[in-house]
């Protein structure tokens, strides 16, 4: 269990941060780009949970809550063994199955798609949207840093299905009452 005295160390005054493994980089590098997107979007996870009342939305949302600070730490351990351990996070092969399993749960429910849908609807819809073009983002930034530093391919299928559990799970909370895109409406 983490344990913290002291909220500031100095240690990154000058532009760096420290990594798992105790290496220094400079906060501008590819890597930390991704693992601050992945803090925005569990961040606007938190929020969008102050508007959901679903019991099983607010479990599957709890699990990936904690499933992305996993991720901030399987990003910020350098290395190229993607083995997880007692001491080493990584995102596994069964967590990004596990997400296929809540989507196509989720889905099952909901009428296809006739549309695209506009990001909206209820409130907790409406924030989990955000979340979910957030974490394509994260995921831009992760493939950007994978470019530089290896990176846990599990790690890059985790994000990439997250977006898409965010975009079933939003729907699913609007009940079939999905905003719609009308092509060329304001001509």
């Amino acid at each position: 269990m983490v344990k913290l005295t002291k909220i500031y160390t100095r240690t990154g005054d000058k532009g760096t941060t420290g990594l798992v493994d105790g290496s220094r980089v400079a906060k501008s590098e590819p890597r930390m780009d991704a693992i601050g997107t992945v803090d925005e979007v569990n961040s606007l996870i938190g929020v969008a949970l102050q508007h959901i009342e679903d019991g099983e939305a607010r479990a599957m949302l709890g699990r990936i809550q904690n499933e992305l600070f996993d991720l901030g730490a399987d990003l910020a351990t350098p290395g190229e063994d993607f083995t997880p351990s007692e001491m080493v996070l990584r995102i596994t092969a069964a967590q990004v199955k596990r997400l296929e399993a809540e989507i196509d749960a989720m889905n099952a429910g909901l009428a296809p798609l006739r549309s695209f849908i506009l990001p909206g609807g209820s409130a907790g819809a409406a924030h989990i949207h955000v979340a979910r073009a957030t974490a394509r983002r994260a995921e831009r930034a992760m493939v950007a840093a994978g470019g530089a530093v290896p990176l846990n391919p599990q790690a890059l299928a985790y994000v990439n299905r997250l977006s898409d559990h965010l975009f079933v799970l939003a729907r699913h909370l609007n009940a079939g009452a999905d905003p719609l895109w009308t092509p060329g409406a304001t001509r």
